[in-house]
């Protein structure tokens, strides 16, 4: 069975996510049946606005296995669907000194659709990442610890 989404789980340890925004992604047929295999990475993505657009870059795809002479390039620039205000909005938040566009998870809505979630996100230090992996593990010891008394 298909994921119903795929995560960018890195995003979370490598950036504090501050704000969140859903935006649609503009794709072709064997992209989308390609995300709904789960064939997706988003490893060294991001978001980019250029020329009042919003454009997913970087974003592994994999070729669908039975698109045989209609596949695509699994690393194009895919542009975002979002309005003019949510742009402007990004764009601001942007400018500022630190933040990033960081794309967090694809997903597919109740109508079909595929969707992006992009993060507004600062990247973290190295202590905020340890102080992160010490929260995991607590968290993953209580939850083993009260799983022995169910």
């Amino acid at each position: 069975m298909p994921p119903k989404e795929i995560r960018n789980r890195q995003a979370f340890y490598q950036f504090e996510i501050l704000e969140k925004v859903e935006a649609g992604i503009a794709l072709i047929g064997s992209e989308v049946k390609s995300i709904r295999d789960g064939n997706v990475s988003f490893t060294d993505s991001y978001v980019r606005i250029e020329g009042g657009e919003a454009f997913l870059v970087s974003c592994h795809i994999a070729e669908y296995k039975n698109a045989q002479t209609f596949g695509h390039e699994p690393r194009r620039r895919r542009k975002l669907l979002l309005r003019k205000r949510e742009i402007a909005k990004l764009t601001k938040r942007v400018e500022q000194k630190g933040f990033t566009l960081v794309p967090l998870r694809i997903f597919f809505n109740n109508r079909g659709y595929a969707k992006l979630d992009v993060g507004i996100g600062r990247g973290k230090k190295r202590h905020d990442k340890r102080q992160s992996e010490r929260e995991r593990d607590s968290h993953r010891d209580l939850r083993r610890e009260m799983a022995k008394y169910r």
